[in-house]
């Protein structure tokens, strides 16, 4: 049976959460959807969107978590899921098994996804490289 006690109930409109600065990557800002906060802990959602043009990406790493999807709401992103180059575009999901090699090099200026990650507080492990890694897309 569902425990209904563990959790809260969350209701966050679009203006009630701003995007900001401060997340695991400058050059995204982040929107908290108040998940981590309604499960205390067990599960992060937000929203996350492109703020600078691509130039060296995130670098390779993979995260200490036990979940991990991304669901690209709008515009694209290119991956490198260990040795494999993957495109996400808009309405694509992508589950991320946990500690899966990767790295985000390129994207749209109109790049916005929805990350959802159980624990909140997963760590990011910076790895070695897996492979060489395309050059982004310039921005217009």
């Amino acid at each position: 049976m569902l425990d209904r006690t563990a959790t809260k109930f969350s209701h966050v409109k679009p203006g009630d959460t701003d995007y900001v600065s401060g997340g695991l990557r400058d050059f995204f800002l982040y929107r908290d959807l108040g998940i981590a906060d309604a499960t205390h802990g067990k599960v992060i959602a937000h929203l996350v969107k492109a703020n600078m043009a691509p130039e060296t990406g995130t670098g390779w790493h993979r995260h200490e978590a036990d979940f991990q999807i991304v669901i690209m709401l709008k515009g694209w992103a290119r991956f490198m899921y260990e040795d494999k180059e993957t495109l996400v575009q808009a309405g694509d999901c992508v589950h991320q098994r946990p500690g899966i090699s990767h790295y985000l090099f390129d994207y749209s200026p109109d790049m916005e996804y929805l990350e959802i990650v159980s624990p909140a507080d997963f760590k990011s492990i910076d790895v070695e490289p897996v492979c060489e890694i395309p050059a982004p897309t310039p921005w217009k």
